[in-house]
C-alpha cells in the first residue's frame, strides 16, 4: 500500500472513530416543515389511505400531467427484465384488455428520436404515473384547474 492510500484509510477510520463517539442525541435536530410546524407533530401516516377501487381514471389537473392509475398495483413487477404494466398497456395488448395504449411520447429518445420499443426514460412506469387514492391534501390550497381543462 502506498503512502497517499495508507493516510487516506487512516483518515477515514479516524473520523468513523470519532464520530461514534459523538452521542447521537447531540447529532440529532428537530425536523422542520416548510410551514414551519414540528413534523414529529404532525399526525402523518405514511399509507393511511385506500386505493379508490378501479374506475375510471381521474381528469388530469394540468397540461402534460401523468394520467393516474385508476387499478391497483400492489404486487406489480416493473424491474429492468420484465414490466407488468405492458401485459394490458403495450401497443400489442391494449385492444383486448380494454387499456390505454402506452403514449407514442414514450417512444422517443431524450433528443427526440423515434424508437421502436418504450424508452428507458420512460420504462418505469411509477416514477411519474401513481396510482388514485383517497388521499386528502397535507396542505389547504387554493389550486385550479388549468384553463385549457375546464
Amino acid at each position: 500500500m502506498n503512502k497517499q492510500t495508507r493516510n487516506l484509510v487512516l483518515a477515514l477510520v479516524a473520523a468513523v472513530g470519532f464520530g461514534a463517539m459523538v452521542p447521537p442525541a447531540a447529532m440529532a435536530q428537530a425536523v422542520k416543515s416548510i410551514r414551519g410546524a414540528d413534523v414529529a407533530e404532525q399526525e402523518l401516516q405514511v399509507g393511511n389511505y385506500k386505493p379508490i377501487p378501479d374506475q375510471a381514471p381521474i381528469e388530469r389537473d394540468y397540461v402534460q400531467q401523468p394520467p393516474l392509475i385508476p387499478h391497483k398495483v400492489e404486487g406489480y413487477e416493473v424491474t429492468i427484465n420484465f414490466n407488468k404494466c405492458m401485459d394490458c398497456h403495450a401497443w400489442s395488448r391494449y385492444k383486448e384488455s380494454g387499456a390505454t395504449k402506452v403514449s407514442l411520447t414514450h417512444f422517443k429518445d431524450r433528443d427526440g428520436g423515434e424508437l421502436s420499443n418504450i424508452s428507458p426514460r420512460r420504462y418505469f412506469c411509477m416514477q411519474c404515473h401513481v396510482p388514485q387514492t383517497d388521499a386528502k391534501p397535507l396542505v389547504g390550497n387554493k389550486f385550479q384547474r388549468a384553463e385549457g381543462l375546464r
